[in-house]
C-alpha cells in the first residue's frame, strides 16, 4: 500500500507544481522525472480547462482528480493482469523463497505449474504481496573468512589491448591472476592465449612466487579448467587434474555466473588494469610477465590493504600465511596437454601440430592423447596403448608395426632384406636377386619381391630349380 501512496501523492506533487506556473522542465528537474511524465499527467488538466495561476486547489481535491485520471495509481490491481494467474500458487512461491531465488522460483512455475507470466511480472507480486520473504530473500550472507593457507581464488581477467612489437600487429591480453584468501596476496601472469599450457604455466608460476599451494583452489568454469560443471561433482579437466594431484590441492571450480563465490580475486581486477597494465609499453610477452612479477611483490604486495586494517598483503602473508601452505613437491610438475583425436584411416592422429600413428585396429576410434616436452601417450578406456617420442614441430612419426603386416610388406622387404632372403633359398636366387638391384634398386625393388614370392605359394627348391635352369639358357 506505501507504493500506492507514493504514487498518488507523486502525481499530485506533479499537478501541484504545475497549477503553480512552473514550467516542465523546472519540473522535472526539481522532482526528477523526464518531462514526458510531466506531459502524461498534466494532460487530463489541461482537456479538463484548469490553467496554471487559477484558482488555488486544496490538496485533497488534487488526490480525488488524480483517482479519476488515473484509477490504476489507486488500484495496481488493474495494472496487473498477470497477477491472477499468479495467485493460486502464492503459497508455493512463499515456501520456496527461503531458500531460492525469485530467479529459480520463476523457472519452476514454468516447469512444473505451467505458469507462463514474466520475471518481471512475478516480481512486482512477490514485491507487493510478500514484502518480508522478498526481503529476506534479497539478503546477502556473508561468508566467514578462511583461515591462512586454505583457500586461492583464482580469475582470467581482460587487461586491454597490447602493440606486439614482434609481430608488428596489436593483440588482446588478459591476466591469470591468483589471490591468496586470508592475506589478499596477489599473484598476476599476462597471457596472450587461455589454452591448457597457458593456464597451468600460470598455475606453476603461482605456486613458486608463494613458495607452496593453497588446500583450495576456486577457478572459474573455463574449460580449460573444468570440462564440466556441476555444483557437488564438476568434472576437471584431465590436464588440470593432474596438476591439482601433483601439488596435492583441492579443485573446487565456482558456480557459473556467481562472482560472489570468489569475491577476493573478482574486486582487484580493475586494480590490476589501472595499476599494473595502463598506460604501459612492453617490449614482449617475457617482459610483461616479469614485470607482473615484480609488479606483485612490490607494488600489489605492499599496498595498504583496507581488509586487512591497512597492513600490506605481503606482510600480512609473510607472517601469518606463508608457512601454513603446501611445500612444493621435490619434483618438478610436467605440463601435459591431453586431447581426444580420432583416428584416422591412415592409422595417425594428430597431437599438438603433428602425427602420430597408432595400432591400426583403432581406426575410427577416438583415444586420449598425453602430449609433453618429451613424449606423446596414446590410451583407450585408460590403458596406454602407445608411446612416441615427441616430434621436433610438424611431422609425422610412423611406426610401421602399427599397419596390418600384409599393408606394408612392400615397406618391410628393403633391398636389404631382398638379398638376405634370397641367400637363405640358394645360391641362383641370390645370384638373380643380385642381378635384379645391382643398379637402381628401388625402381626394380618390386621385381624383386615378386621373385621371392614364389617362395611363398612353392618349394624352396623348386624356385631354386627353376631359376638356374633360367639362368642357364641365358
Amino acid at each position: 500500500m506505501a507504493r500506492r501512496t507514493y504514487e498518488l501523492i507523486d502525481v499530485t506533487e506533479i499537478l501541484e507544481h504545475w497549477h503553480a506556473g512552473r514550467s516542465q522542465a523546472e519540473i522535472a528537474a526539481s522532482l526528477g522525472v523526464d518531462r514526458k511524465t510531466v506531459r502524461k499527467y498534466t494532460a487530463p488538466a489541461i482537456a479538463a480547462g484548469l490553467t496554471p495561476g487559477s484558482a488555488p486547489v486544496p490538496e485533497a481535491q488534487w488526490v480525488d482528480l488524480a483517482r479519476q485520471w488515473f484509477p490504476e495509481l489507486a488500484d495496481t490491481r488493474l495494472r496487473q493482469s498477470s497477477w491472477p494467474a499468479i495467485e493460486p500458487f502464492h503459497e508455493f512461491i512463499r515456501d520456496l523463497l527461503g531458500t531460492v531465488t525469485i530467479s529459480t522460483v520463476h523457472q519452476r512455475l514454468q516447469d512444473e505449474r505451467g505458469l507462463t507470466v514474466s520475471l518481471s511480472s512475478l516480481r512486482r507480486y512477490v514485491a507487493a504481496n510478500l514484502p518480508a520473504e522478498s526481503a529476506a530473500a534479497a539478503i546477502t550472507v556473508l561468508g566467514e573468512d578462511p583461515p591462512p593457507g586454505r583457500e586461492g581464488q583464482v580469475d582470467y581477467g581482460q587487461l586491454g589491448m597490447w602493440y606486439d612489437p614482434l609481430r608488428g600487429a596489436r593483440r588482446r591480453v588478459w591476466a591469470f591472476v591468483l589471490v591468496l584468501a586470508a592475506s589478499r596476496h596477489m599473484f598476476v601472469r599476462p597471457v596472450l592465449v587461455m589454452d591448457q599450457r597457458a593456464w597451468s604455466e600460470a598455475h606453476v608460476a603461482a605456486f613458486e612466487f608463494f613458495g607452496g599451494a593453497p588446500e583450495r583452489i576456486v577457478p572459474d568454469n573455463l574449460k580449460t579448467g573444468v570440462s564440466r560443471p556441476d555444483l557437488y561433482d564438476p568434472k576437471l579437466n584431465r590436464a588440470y587434474a593432474e596438476l591439482a594431484h601433483h601439488y596435492r590441492v583441492l579443485i573446487d571450480p565456482a558456480r557459473a555466473g556467481k562472482p560472489k563465490d570468489k569475491p577476493r580475486v573478482e574486486r582487484p581486477m580493475p586494480y590490476v588494469r589501472d595499476s599494473f597494465f595502463r598506460g604501459r609499453e612492453f617490449t614482449s610477452l617475457e617482459q610483461m610477465q616479469a614485470e607482473a612479477l615484480r609488479w606483485s611483490e612490490q607494488v600489489a604486495g605492499r599496498r595498504a590493504s583496507r581488509p586487512l586494517g591497512g597492513a600490506a598483503p605481503a606482510a600480512v602473508f609473510a607472517a601469518t600465511e606463508a608457512d601454513t601452505l603446501i611445500p612444493l613437491p621435490a619434483r618438478p610438475f610436467e605440463l601435459a596437454t591431453w586431447s581426444r583425436p580420432k583416428v584416422g584411416p591412415d592409422i595417425h592422429i594428430k597431437a599438438g601440430a603433428a602425427l602420430y600413428s597408432v595400432p591400426w585396429r583403432l581406426v575410427g576410434r577416438h583415444v586420449d592423447a598425453r602430449l609433453t616436452a618429451r613424449e606423446l601417450q596414446v590410451f583407450t578406456d585408460g590403458q596406454l596403448v602407445k608411446t612416441h617420442v615427441r616430434a621436433a614441430g610438424r611431422g609425422k612419426v610412423t611406426d610401421w608395426g602399427d599397419y596390418p603386416p600384409e599393408r606394408i610388406a612392400f615397406h618391410m622387404r628393403t633391398p636389404t632384406w631382398c638379398r638376405t632372403r634370397a641367400a637363405e633359398l640358394g645360391p641362383a636366387t641370390s645370384a638373380v636377386i643380385a642381378d635384379l638391384l645391382e643398379v637402381n634398386a628401388l625402381f626394380r625393388l618390386c621385381a624383386a619381391q615378386g621373385v621371392l614370392r614364389l617362395a611363398d605359394k612353392y618349394p624352396a627348391e623348386r624356385v631354386e630349380a627353376a631359376l638356374r635352369a633360367g639362368a642357364g639358357r641365358r
